[in-house]
């Protein structure tokens, strides 16, 4: 049956548009008894409904999207959280922590956390040798520094938590053939704010690509390969907690990180080292590198780190 003019009027006058049902759903979201979810709410609303106006938005791209936010959660695991992944290659995760991370000039500055993160590293001693394999894990590395606030004074007993890959590229959570806990250790600092442990020069390395973030990164023409890099959160009571990385300062990689993580006062220099006296002592071979780095702490709340990724298969 065919509308008359006048009715088919009426149906168009009371058909919602897309901006009125963003009006309806943004009212909606702001009744929630949550303070933050009604102020996050509404705006997440609005620019994704902003979003699918601005990019005209398919059903079929909808659905798309969908699946593979699905798939994002099948492949992940206890030792592996591709939504994370996905926040690091799309320079989210990077966004966050610079707006919520402020720091006075010269203080430690945040980087991402990564997805490899495990909460629970062994506490060692300083001197400790986080390598487990000895040459099978890489070049060995002396990693020692300082923990100081602003006005460079020593912070006593501050925890540095240090992880990195062997050098494969691989992190032993995901990698059965390293023990368990492999090239991971908290180190606190003495009196003086000094630390020191041993470990391997890090290698750059492709984050995983075998899942729907890395398909991504191919589909937009990126390669997945991240710089060189330690990874540290440094805390101590009274100061801000610091998720971060160490940049390696001649990786071909630095100028364009898979994650965005690099940060200019990040980046050091590894210097190599043909002490045999200094190695034996240690219990690793000649030359070595050696890394020195001075940690300046803002004041304010410890927080705790809200991610960690599980054990892997790790046979050892």
């Amino acid at each position: 049956m065919r509308l008359t003019a006048e009715a088919a009027a009426t149906a168009t006058a009371d058909s919602a548009s897309s901006e009125d049902i963003t009006r309806s759903v943004v009212t909606a979201a702001a009744s929630s008894r949550d303070e933050r979810l009604r102020e996050v709410m509404p705006a997440l609303i609005r620019h994704l409904h902003d979003f699918a106006r601005e990019v005209r938005l398919q059903p079929g791209e909808l659905f798309a999207a969908s699946q593979f936010f699905t798939e994002c959660g099948q492949i992940s695991d206890h030792a592996r959280h591709e939504f994370l992944l996905l926040s690091d290659t799309l320079g989210l995760t990077m966004v966050v922590d610079t707006e919520s991370a402020a720091v006075a000039p010269g203080a430690f500055e945040s980087s991402v956390l990564g997805p490899f993160y495990r909460a629970g590293a062994p506490e060692v001693p300083s001197g400790a040798n986080l390598s487990r394999r000895g040459q099978l894990d890489g070049q060995p590395l002396h990693f020692s520094g300082r923990v100081l606030d602003l006005a460079g004074h020593p912070v006593s007993g501050a925890a540095v938590d240090i992880w990195g890959t062997d050098a494969t590229g691989r992190y032993e959570n995901v990698d059965p053939d390293q023990p368990d806990m492999n090239l991971r250790g908290r180190v606190s600092t003495g009196p003086d704010g000094t630390f020191d442990v041993w470990s391997v020069k890090p290698v750059s390395y492709p984050v995983p690509a075998d899942g729907p973030a890395g398909r991504l990164l191919y589909q937009m023409d990126r390669h997945n390969m991240r710089p060189a890099h330690v990874h540290v959160i440094v805390s101590a009571p009274g100061y801000r907690t610091v998720v971060s990385e160490l940049f390696t300062d001649d990786d071909p990689y630095l100028s364009s990180d898979a994650v965005f993580g690099v940060k200019s006062s990040l980046i050091v220099h590894y210097d190599q080292v043909f002490d045999e006296s200094a190695a034996e002592r240690a219990g690793v071979r000649s030359p070595f590198w050696s890394l020195t780095y001075e940690f300046l702490l803002t004041p304010g709340a410890t927080t705790p780190v809200a991610f960690s990724a599980g054990p892997g298969p790790a046979t050892a």
